[in-house]
């Protein structure tokens, strides 16, 4: 466990007891502060209670629901009449406790320094708790990256589609076939992408793109009139930048089970756009469970992996993907959209 982890695990366990001896400090602040006067403190301790759920009413709305807004100054409105107006309310609760007369403006004004302090305190408990939590997702992300290099051998490379793709390539070049140099071409760009650019941090769209191009070229090849690609792909900034090897998950599991299908002619479609920040991936192929059993174990286990792609999604896109993955009927459809 990481020193991280193990501090914000402790934070969040002490946290609700940190909340307990702050409300009851609050609470019998006064009684303490009065105790060596004259007749200690005159007022009624439902006059502290009063005062105190107005305290943990305007605390928590900002601990909670102000705080982790993104845009704030969008909502600060908002926030500054709900101050206001626990202002106001409690003001007029606080009046039957009083006798006399007191300085409305002044004990206004009091209580909107309160608020201000108790906000102050609990944002600097929810910077706090942020930064921790920040750092144990930095260092799983880390941590994630690290195993994936480590495995990037074995997880990476499908032997399947290795094994297949030369028996195509030897089949052509027995045919002196004049594609072969080509095929051979193009397998050796994507292993050199798989062991290079897929170990890098980013990469630009047009790398990634020609990657995913030469995969589906020597899958058409190999599978011949096994299946019907439909592949369309309009990238208006190609220097942008993606992380590497996230769609290949999606386009290596429509060839693999695809390929198991029995007949020709099986539709497979890609659609990749790129518009300003945004991305949009498309893909469908048929899809039957029970011709799942017909694979063999270590080639459905082996490739990329749909699982560690979300986890990578999930880290290095947090609330900037959409991912919806479905079965229609006998299709199997994946649509992802990514703010880069």
């Amino acid at each position: 466990m990481t020193k991280s982890k193990n501090a914000y695990q402790q934070l969040q366990k002490i946290e609700p007891l940190f909340h307990l001896l702050l409300w009851i400090i609050v609470l019998l602040y006064p009684y303490f502060k009065y105790a060596l006067k004259d007749g200690g403190y005159n007022l009624p301790l439902i006059h502290e209670i009063n005062a105190l759920l107005f305290k943990m009413t305007i605390s928590y709305f900002l601990y909670f629901w102000y705080f982790p807004q993104k845009n704030k100054l969008t909502t600060l409105p908002l926030v500054i009449t709900a101050i206001l107006l626990n202002i106001s309310i409690y003001e007029y609760f606080d009046q039957f406790f009083h006798d006399c007369e007191h300085h409305i403006i002044i004990h206004l004004f009091n209580n909107l320094l309160t608020n201000i302090g108790f906000g102050i305190l609990f944002y600097a408990l929810y910077l706090l708790k942020n930064i921790l939590k920040k750092q144990v997702e930095l260092e799983l992300l880390i941590q994630e990256k690290q195993k994936a290099e480590i495995k990037a051998w074995k997880a990476q490379v499908n032997p399947h589609f290795l094994f297949n793709t030369l028996n195509t390539v030897y089949a052509n070049a027995l045919k002196n076939d004049i594609k072969t140099p080509d095929l051979i071409l193009k397998l050796s760009d994507s292993f050199r992408y798989l062991f290079h650019e897929g170990q890098s941090d980013q990469v630009t769209l047009s790398k990634e793109i020609q990657h995913i191009e030469d995969y589906i070229h020597l899958q058409k090849e190999r599978l011949a009139n096994k299946v019907i690609v439909e592949y369309d792909c309009t990238i208006e900034h190609p220097k942008k930048h993606i992380a590497p090897l996230l769609l290949m998950s999606f386009i290596e599991n429509a060839f693999k089970y695809t390929s198991i299908l029995k007949g020709n002619g099986h539709r497979i479609q890609f659609h990749i756009k790129q518009d300003q920040d945004q991305l949009q991936f498309f893909s469908k192929n048929p899809f039957h469970p029970k011709a799942l059993n017909e694979i063999d174990h270590s080639w459905k286990e082996s490739g990329i992996g749909i699982e560690s792609t979300k986890k990578r999604l999930q880290l290095i896109y947090p609330n900037q993907h959409d991912l919806k993955i479905f079965q229609e009927k006998d299709l199997f459809i994946v649509k992802l959209n990514i703010q880069l």
